[in-house]
């Protein structure tokens, strides 16, 4: 008898296949002469905007972020530490206190001040710019500046989540009188001054000697944008290109661990993976059918099959080591658990009919390769439940307007930073948040719920704001509204010549101030 292959496992094997060729048929290509101590960095798509007042996209607050400086930085528990900012405090839930570091100054030698930073955060609400990020500042009433290093922002109501908003990544501090078309030129404080961009091409920093927090030790980056993966892995390869942050596939990364001037860094990441409900549909409105899905499927068996064990499984939306997260032990689990899910399934009025099908969801996807696969794994393993996953992909702008409009059951995606804060619980499941206020985009509804995430994003104590989020992921874990998947590791993937590069969860880019590179 001859073994049947799995799609999953032809589709994957496919692949290895065709990169490995196209890999060792350019074994023998060098470098382009460059700086020497010049680095050239691989992304996957041109910065839409490079002033971090209104570039929302990963490119745009990646480079964006090491050209400019926030206020605060997030630690490794995603608490915020002092940055531009030494020290804050907040006298009253409705008044924040900021103080500035002195000696920081702009690339082109103006003095960074308290009056910098309140233009920065005016402009984003007054009408200077048209930004999606204005309404992160929807709290604030005005903001008084006291003297050079000193502002303090009134609100109209309390929000625990205001100074997050203003770290990195998500706020950059700008030149006083900085207009619309800034991003084109744009001058920060960051560790590396704006060089040049040409659109689909490039963009090209410099090293600023003058870094208040100490001088990057490469001369400068130029950011190649290469938005084919096969591509990339060649640019890597052949030695054109010395790094790339996250834009390989794991297939490709497992190919390249075996180039000689090739060095792989792979460290946990903050993003996480999800799937999320419709919980208006006929057939998904019983939180026992969403939980029976979670039991059917197995977790594990898809990140060792297409991650590669890369990957952490994910009981809830916050990163791991996140200060408000939820331990696995205080929330309902859904271990794989073929015989529970049939059990539920019957206790929800779901039986099999004589072709042992249940019931019939269809799951929505973009067409990006990793999801699809990961997708037709869904799709096997609901199966054994008596559970038919109809599967649907569509390119990502038509999958995203379909995800946005509620025009779905079910649909797989990921969140990028913004969960490193708990107020994307209130953006995700509250019920003032549906599109186009926020994302819940299942049109998920518990007053509970609702009343936690009010309370806790007015709350200044963080023990007291813990409490609560720990309340709302418990409810979540038992409604599961959404299931949270895994959150897949960091993969940067450098040639030999450059040392030090130490990944950050977030995904950005601030090891470039720190690596080194060999003569």
């Amino acid at each position: 008898m001859t073994a049947m292959c799995s799609p999953t496992a032809t589709l994957k094997r496919l692949l290895w296949s065709t990169v490995f060729l196209v890999l060792l048929a350019t074994a023998g290509c060098h470098r382009q002469k460059t700086d020497p101590n010049s680095i050239v960095m691989i992304i996957e798509s041109s910065p839409t905007n490079l002033d971090l007042r209104q570039g929302t996209d990963a490119q745009s607050e990646r480079v964006g972020g090491v050209i400019f400086d926030a206020l605060v930085k997030k630690d490794e528990h995603y608490n915020l530490q002092p940055w531009l900012a030494t020290s804050w405090e907040q006298p009253d839930p409705l008044t924040l206190v900021i103080h500035l570091r002195d000696g920081v100054r702009f690339h082109d030698g103006r003095p960074l001040e308290a009056e910098d930073v309140a233009y920065t955060v005016r402009s984003m609400i007054d009408g200077t710019l048209i930004t999606a990020k204005g309404g992160a500042f929807n709290a604030l009433d005005h903001i008084d500046v006291r003297d050079r290093l000193t502002l303090t922002l009134h609100l109209k109501h309390a929000d625990a989540g205001l100074l997050f908003n203003m770290s990195d990544g998500l706020f950059g501090v700008v030149p006083r009188g900085s207009g619309r078309d800034f991003g084109m030129h744009p001058i920060g404080s960051g560790p590396f001054r704006f060089v040049s961009q040409v659109q689909d091409k490039e963009v090209v920093v410099a090293r600023n000697p003058d870094y208040w927090a100490g001088a990057p030790k490469i001369d400068g980056v130029r950011f190649t944008v290469v938005p084919d993966a096969i591509t990339s892995a060649l640019e890597l390869r052949k030695g054109s290109a010395d790094l790339a942050s996250n834009v390989l596939t794991l297939d490709m990364v497992h190919t390249l661990e075996q180039a000689p001037n090739l060095k792989i860094e792979t460290s946990p990441a903050s993003l996480v993976i999800y799937t999320n409900f419709n919980v208006s549909d006929p057939v998904l409105r019983d939180r026992r059918v969403r939980q029976a899905i979670a039991c059917a499927l197995d977790r594990q068996e898809i990140v060792d099959a297409i991650w590669r064990g890369k990957a952490k499984l994910a009981n809830t939306m916050l990163p791991i080591g996140h200060w408000a997260a939820a331990k696995d032990s205080e929330m309902a689990e859904y271990p794989h658990d073929v015989t529970r899910a049939e059990k539920l399934l019957d206790e929800a009025g779901f039986h099999r009919g004589a072709d042992g099908v249940r019931l019939r969801v269809t799951l929505k996807t973009s067409t990006d390769e990793t999801t699809r696969l990961m997708a037709m794994v869904m799709q096997q393993q609901l199966r054994a439940a008596g559970i038919q996953l109809d599967l649907r992909a569509a390119e990502f702008g038509t999958f995203y307007a379909d995800v946005t409009r509620g025009a779905f059951q079910m649909y797989a995606l990921r969140w990028i930073g913004s969960n490193e804060d708990p107020y994307i619980f209130r953006y995700t499941y509250s019920s003032d948040s549906f599109p186009p206020k926020g994302a819940n985009r299942g049109r998920y509804v518990n007053p509970k719920v609702d009343s936690l995430l009010a309370a806790a994003a007015e709350e200044i104590d963080q023990n007291k704001r813990r409490a609560e989020y720990i309340e709302v992921q418990k409810i979540l874990a038992e409604d599961l509204p959404g299931i949270p998947l895994w959150y897949p590791n960091n993969e940067v993937i450098h040639s030999r010549r450059i040392d030090g590069v130490r990944p950050r969860s977030s995904g950005n880019f601030d090891f470039l101030r720190e690596i080194t590179v060999r003569p």
